[in-house]
């Protein structure tokens, strides 16, 4: 179990978002399933802070997913969509499909006040007033950057959380447009498709459990943005 997350601590679906986000450009990868991409983080930060349980079984809409008693997240987000769950458990699938909507604003706008990313307001063609966003400047994703590569480019034994970036990366399906970042090639692809999977490294061997839950989250949101990347084609 990692330590719970305070609100002080940044979310992984922060750290996934400023991963995803090209300072060069001021885009976001995988705009259109983003969604679901950061429903997943949020759904791995509950299962790693033991806030949910994750029933491996599979159901009409994915293994099912319960609040633990006695277990609210202390962050704000993670707990607004854990309370839910406290009165009806879900499928995990239709947990994606209800928080996901509702992420992109408030995950940005964390980024934001921490200084990480900048909003800054133009015009196009001179007239039409537009919001771009720029690179704040912190050294927050450049350490990230660091952190993940040397884990899907050389398969590096990763910590907890950095194995479930680096999975959550790979079930984005953006590692290819990251590029510049993390040198794209057919290993890192299967070093994203094993992290996915629970295959941490011989180091995480006493948290198997909790390595087999948060790989059906990230199967979970993987398949869903698999899905819905199908559909928007």
């Amino acid at each position: 179990m990692t330590a719970p997350t305070t609100p002080e601590t940044p979310l992984i679906a922060e750290d996934l978002l400023l991963l995803l986000f090209d300072p060069r450009s001021g885009t976001i990868a995988g705009e259109n399933t983003l969604f679901y991409t950061l429903a997943g983080a949020v759904l791995t930060e509950l299962a790693l802070d033991d806030s949910v349980a994750i029933d491996d079984k599979p159901g009409l809409t994915g293994p099912k997913v319960s609040a633990v008693a006695g277990r609210p997240p202390a962050d704000p987000l993670l707990r607004e969509r854990w309370e839910p769950l406290v009165q009806k458990p879900r499928g995990t699938q239709t947990f994606l499909a209800e928080v996901g909507p509702r992420l992109r604003g408030p995950v940005l706008d964390r980024l934001v006040e921490r200084g990480h990313i900048v909003r800054e307001q133009r015009k196009a063609l001179g007239l039409i007033p537009t919001t771009a966003l720029v690179d704040g400047g912190t050294p927050r994703r450049a350490q990230l950057v660091d952190a993940v590569r040397p884990v899907l480019a050389d398969g590096a034994e990763p910590d907890p959380r950095t194995a479930v970036l680096a999975a959550l990366l790979s079930a984005s399906g953006s590692l290819p447009v990251l590029h510049r970042d993390i040198p794209w090639s057919g290993a890192v692809h299967t070093r994203g498709k094993e992290l996915e999977q629970g295959d941490w490294g011989a180091s995480a061997a006493g948290e198997a459990v909790t390595r087999t839950t948060v790989a059906v989250a990230v199967a979970t949101a993987s398949a869903a943005v698999s899905i819905a990347a199908v559909q928007n084609t």
